[in-house]
């Protein structure tokens, strides 16, 4: 396999572990072979400018340009005219962790409606293939 999202100036990421776990972030430089210089910005997407390990953020296929080391209030006009916050919410990971975060979020009544509702749409399925069968 050939890598395609490398550590670079720019690439989008997601903290995978921490106070900011779940959330997005880009790469503003790279500081040594392990550790990264990140921002959310925090207006933008909740993550603060700081050093971070490498190995507790997963990247994603989204590049914004910027320069390096670039200010928070420029990293914030180049996420909003590429909508990389959309387009990550509309991708296959975003999706999976609005799935994740909703689950969680659940209450007792929602995991009940939800038995419920699978109970029913079984019952349905078992009686059109009854019907299909006689």
């Amino acid at each position: 396999m050939v890598f395609t999202r490398f550590v670079q100036i720019g690439r989008v990421a997601i903290i995978n572990y921490g106070e900011d776990a779940g959330k997005l972030c880009v790469v503003v430089n790279v500081l040594s072979l392990t550790r990264v210089l990140v921002d959310g910005p925090r207006e933008v997407t909740g993550v603060s400018r700081q050093q971070i390990p490498i190995r507790r953020l997963t990247l994603t296929d989204f590049v914004v340009k910027v320069p390096l080391g670039a200010r928070a209030s420029t990293l914030a006009k180049a996420l909003k005219k590429d909508d990389i916050v959309a387009k990550f919410a509309a991708s296959k990971e975003g999706k999976k962790m609005a799935v994740q975060k909703a689950r969680a979020e659940a209450t007792d009544f929602d995991r009940f409606k939800l038995m419920v509702a699978r109970r029913t749409k079984a019952r349905a399925v078992a009686v059109a293939l009854r019907k299909q069968k006689a």
